[in-house]
């Protein structure tokens, strides 16, 4: 078994070689991506069924089409993102060509989390080829049915000297942290980032750290309390509420709260039934540990709906804590299960004194009929996304940066986003080797006739003279 001083080595000297630069080996990869995908479909389903007991609706709209999505957007566009852009020049400069060149850093690393184990390291995978890139992927030994498919068989699909899957748990994760790597992309637990930045900084490789957090969702009291349920309980639900981006916990006057629970009530049954455990929508707790974990923070507060667990099937229901306090446990760490708080709160002003107090959060949501009372939330506060009167879905636009903000990470990604964040902006100046007697104004010594023709000329309001 090859070492893991040896694939970087051997990863490395492929980057220097130029390989991974051509237009045609970036795509030639990128659709190698997409037969993986294509030729492994049903396979990578089963594996995810067996991880997280997704469904054949959640395998498609939350990984595989996605994916799929990301590697045709980079196939289309892949030429005109690495096309050198032309920059705004000052007269001084009209002769020359400036220009931006986005350049490849090298050898990469993607460290990718159990909740999404195909999407969340696909998609940046995209990015790093498009860019140009070698790349090492570690994904999550957590997911174990889905790392087994991603190593045996996603290696067959690329060429092997630029592209390698390593296995392991954390370990071997800080034996890879160890070396020196040329970019680090990492999605995880904003503990495990400190650990990624730390060892990142000892050799100064820049990073992106796509973080969590207790995501807020303001609801104001002119809402449909079930049109707010419904969108609510859909994105809190989802994939067992093992979701970055999920609503963490619900803010509301006591008097929402009221027609709220009800109406979560109803929107639960009609998603999942009565008995939300015979559902093959509803989605499993990944293992025993944070099984463990998520039934102890059943105890806080008071259980308005749900609170049913078993341990054997690592199920816990759809729930609804009320009685609330911002001391509680589950008020003090990301959830990332299917339990959603309610805190009372009995103003905006109170909402988001109660929200800015706190990190930035990944993703904040506010529902409200009031166009002002959605703005206001959004000028007044910070977050990674934001979005009102609905949720989860900004995540699914190429368009649009995925990513945190302070403790909830840094960095984005997505369609372009993705290729600027795995491409190194490179700055570049050709200048002509003649008319040395023009530019010898800025040479000593200095004369205030020259100093004023220099500064004029350096001006960019003076390149619209030509």
């Amino acid at each position: 078994m090859e070492s893991i001083e040896d694939t970087l080595g051997r990863l490395r000297e492929a980057f220097r070689t130029g390989r991974t630069r051509p237009a045609e080996f970036r795509a030639a990869q990128l659709r190698g991506l997409a037969r993986f995908l294509q030729d492994n479909k049903q396979r990578l389903q089963e594996a995810l069924a067996q991880d997280l007991h997704k469904s054949a609706f959640d395998f498609e709209v939350s990984e595989n089409s996605v994916s799929q999505s990301e590697i045709n957007l980079a196939l289309k566009k892949l030429r005109a993102w690495m096309k050198d852009e032309k920059v705004s020049r000052t007269l001084a400069m009209q002769l020359d060509s400036v220009f931006i060149r986005k350049e490849p850093f090298g050898l990469v690393l993607i460290v990718a989390p159990w909740n999404y184990p195909l999407n969340l390291i696909l998609v940046p995978l995209v990015g790093a080829i498009a860019a140009g890139n070698c790349v090492v992927l570690k994904p999550s030994e957590i997911s174990r049915n889905t790392q087994t498919v991603l190593a045996e068989m996603l290696p067959r699909y690329l060429d092997q000297s630029c592209f390698a899957v390593v296995l392991g748990g954390p370990e071997e994760m800080g034996q890879l942290l160890e070396h020196k790597f040329d970019y680090i992309f990492f999605t995880g637990s904003p503990r495990v980032g400190k650990i990624v930045m730390a060892a990142a900084a000892k050799h100064l490789t820049p990073v992106t750290l796509e973080l969590g957090g207790k995501n807020p969702c303001y609801v104001d009291d002119d809402c449909d309390p079930q049109t707010v349920a419904n969108r609510v309980a859909f994105f809190r639900y989802f994939n067992a509420g093992q979701t970055c981006v999920a609503p963490d916990y619900i803010l509301c006057s006591p008097e929402m709260q009221e027609r709220l629970v009800p109406a979560l009530q109803d929107a639960i049954t009609r998603f999942y039934g009565e008995d939300p455990r015979s559902s093959p929508d509803l989605g499993r707790i990944i293992n025993e540990k944070h099984f463990q974990r998520l039934q102890g923070l059943l105890g806080c507060g008071r259980v308005a709906i749900g609170g049913q667990s078993e341990e054997s099937d690592r199920y816990i229901s759809p729930t609804v804590l009320v009685d609330v306090q911002e001391t509680d446990p589950v008020m003090q760490e990301e959830i990332f299960g299917p339990i959603l708080p309610i805190m009372n709160v009995r103003s905006l002003d109170e909402a988001l004194d109660f929200i800015n107090r706190r990190e930035k959060p990944l993703s904040l949501y506010a529902f409200s009929n009031s166009s002002q009372v959605v703005k206001q939330v959004l000028a007044r506060t910070s977050s990674g996304a934001f979005c009102g009167n609905d949720g989860y879905m900004h995540v699914t636009l190429h368009s649009l940066p995925f990513g945190g903000v302070g403790a909830s990470g840094m960095g984005s990604y997505h369609g372009k986003f993705s290729f600027d964040t795995f491409s190194h902006h490179r700055a570049c100046l050709l200048h002509p080797t003649g008319l040395e007697k023009i530019y010898s104004i800025r040479y000593p010594p200095y004369k205030p006739r020259n100093e004023r023709l220099l500064l004029m000329a350096m001006n960019t309001r003076s390149c619209t003279l030509l």
